[in-house]
């Protein structure tokens, strides 16, 4: 790992320019490991052009926002992608158009890409990653507060606030260096905690109708006419995702959000028995308890839940 490190660090020093992307749909990792490293570097090198692309998400602002930048910007400039296991889900197509990629995840690797990689599945997120990239050369690179905010709410995002197993004792450490660089823990929880209404009646909703089964896997759809509704979009779901977790007799659960072409988003979780594999099946992938795959059509949502169900059911019997 070190030598990755090293290979690493030597290109951003070697570059002027450096344009940081993440993945589509972004989460608080994504978005904070991207803009928690482009802050860091911005601080240590200021005669540097550091960006940050990808599609503007208004409710992570709060995080950090993205830059318009023209297709020229990336002549000769390093491209660095963070938390983002294949490159169909990269955020902004021209990743490609740099002179160097570098792959920074904490996803299983299972598509391999870029010129240089860094890859640590045994991570809570990139997020941490990220600090430990910049402890391993503190000597040469500064943490701002406002990078320090950014990868500790990408810290608790993908922990969900230290609940999830992927926390170790190393992330309890490195959250406590954020704080003690300016990271607001406090409002940064409270701000990923909070829900706006229509988020809250969709939360009912998903309790009211989530189905169980005898073994513990559960699941729920949520159709376009239903989020209409509730005046949300697809996008605006993933507030719902964790809370049948939540639920003593839930082990595993999947949650099927119709898109606009009327195929299914399929976002899947577990307590225990990996799931990775089965979001493999169907065009998705991830990390053992935390998955994304998709459903073509009913038949494909009942396929995938009758494949969760043989999951909880083996567990149950273990």
């Amino acid at each position: 790992m070190a030598d990755q490190l090293a290979a690493i660090f030597q290109q951003i020093k070697k570059y002027n320019k450096i344009i940081i992307h993440r993945h589509q749909r972004p989460d608080p990792d994504a978005i904070g490991s991207q803009v928690g490293l482009a802050e860091i570097l911005k601080a240590s090198f200021p005669y540097k052009q550091i960006y940050v692309v990808g599609k503007h998400i208004p409710g992570f602002d709060w995080i950090g926002t993205m830059d318009e930048i023209d297709n020229q910007t990336f002549d000769d400039a390093l491209v660095i992608v963070t938390d983002t296991a294949n490159s169909p889900r990269i955020d902004d197509r021209r990743f490609n158009n740099g002179d160097e990629l570098i792959k920074i995840d904490h996803h299983p690797n299972d598509e391999p890409f870029g010129d240089l990689m860094w890859v640590l599945p045994e991570a809570s997120s990139c997020s941490e990653m990220i600090y430990d990239f910049y402890q391993r050369f503190a000597k040469e690179l500064t943490l701002p507060k406002k990078a320090a905010s950014a990868l500790y709410a990408g810290i608790i995002g993908d922990t969900g606030r230290f609940l999830y197993p992927a926390t170790s004792p190393r992330t309890m450490l490195v959250a406590g260096a954020l704080m003690a660089a300016g990271a607001d823990a406090a409002a940064i929880s409270r701000r990923e905690n909070e829900i706006t209404l229509p988020l809250a009646r969709l939360s009912a909703y998903v309790y009211e109708h989530l189905t169980i089964l005898d073994h513990g896997a559960a699941y729920v759809v949520l159709t376009n006419d239903l989020l209409e509704k509730f005046g949300l979009t697809e996008a605006g779901t993933s507030a719902v995702v964790s809370l049948p977790g939540r639920i003593r007799d839930v082990t595993a659960w999947a949650i099927f959000v119709e898109q606009e072409d009327g195929h299914y988003r399929v976002r899947l979780r577990s307590k225990g028995p990996a799931i990775n594999e089965l979001a493999k099946h169907h065009d998705g992938g991830g990390h053992e308890l935390a998955s994304g795959a998709k459903a073509k059509d009913q038949d494909e949502i009942k396929q995938v839940i009758a494949e969760l169900d043989h999951l909880t059911t083996a567990d149950a019997q273990d």
